[in-house]
C-alpha cells in the first residue's frame, strides 16, 4: 500500500502526539468522541477506545445495533475527536472520512484479547436499547456465563470493529489568548492530499 507523502506526514504527527499524550499522563490518550448522524441529519456524539491505527484508517469496536452502529450503517460517515489537555498547550485532533467495518478475522483476533468479563458483556448487552432494572442485564450476563462455561467466548455476530477511513485529518495546538494554530491535511476525491493552515 502506497501511502501519500502528506497523509504519512498526517499520521507522523498523530503518532507524535500519542506518544506526547502518554508520557504527559493523560488519563486515557486512546479516549476519543465518535460524531455521527443517521439519515435524519440528527447528530450524536459519545466517547469510545481507539484500538487501532494505521494507514488503513482509526478502528474502534461496537455492537452494530447500538445506536452509532444504525447510525453508521445507514451513514457511514464520522468525525473523531481527541483532546489532549495535557500536551503542550492542549492539542486537539480532528479526524473525518468514511467508516467501514473491519475484516472478521481482524474482528475476531481483537475480540480475543478482550478479557472474558468484557467478551461476556458483549454477548449480554442489548446496546442502546431500554432496560427495565439492572437485575435484567445482570441475568443475562450470568445466562451468558453459564453458555460458555469451560470453553472460549466467541465473538458475536453483530459485534465488531468499524473503521474510518480519514481524508480530513486537523491538528489543532492551543496557544494564549485564544491564538491557537491549526494545521488541515485534506483529501480530494480522486486521492490528492493537501495540507494548509487555519486561522484560529
Amino acid at each position: 500500500m502506497t501511502v501519500p507523502a502528506l497523509f504519512d506526514e498526517a499520521l507522523a504527527t498523530f503518532d507524535t502526539l500519542f506518544e506526547e499524550a502518554r508520557a504527559a499522563a493523560e488519563p486515557d490518550p486512546t479516549a476519543m468522541t465518535v460524531a455521527t448522524a443517521g439519515r435524519d441529519g440528527r447528530p450524536s456524539a459519545r466517547i469510545v477506545l481507539l484500538k487501532a491505527c494505521d494507514a488503513r484508517g482509526f478502528v474502534f469496536y461496537t455492537h452494530l445495533d447500538g445506536r452509532k452502529g444504525l447510525e453508521l450503517q445507514a451513514n457511514p460517515h464520522a468525525a473523531l475527536l481527541f483532546h489532549w489537555p495535557r500536551v503542550r498547550n492542549g492539542v486537539q485532533v480532528r479526524i473525518e472520512g468514511a467508516v467501514e467495518k473491519v475484516a472478521e478475522d481482524e474482528a475476531d483476533a481483537y475480540f480475543a484479547t478482550r478479557p472474558r468479563g468484557s467478551q461476556l458483556g458483549a454477548w449480554a448487552s442489548k446496546q442502546s436499547e431500554t432496560l427495565e432494572a439492572r437485575a435484567d442485564f445482570e441475568e443475562r450476563l450470568a445466562q451468558a456465563d453459564r453458555e460458555f462455561e469451560g470453553r472460549a467466548v466467541p465473538r458475536p455476530p453483530r459485534w465488531t470493529g468499524l473503521r474510518v477511513r480519514p481524508d480530513r485529518i486537523e491538528f489543532w495546538y492551543g496557544a494564549d489568548f485564544r491564538l491557537h494554530e491549526r494545521h488541515l491535511y485534506e483529501c480530494d476525491p480522486v486521492g490528492d492530499w493537501s495540507k494548509r493552515m487555519l486561522y484560529p
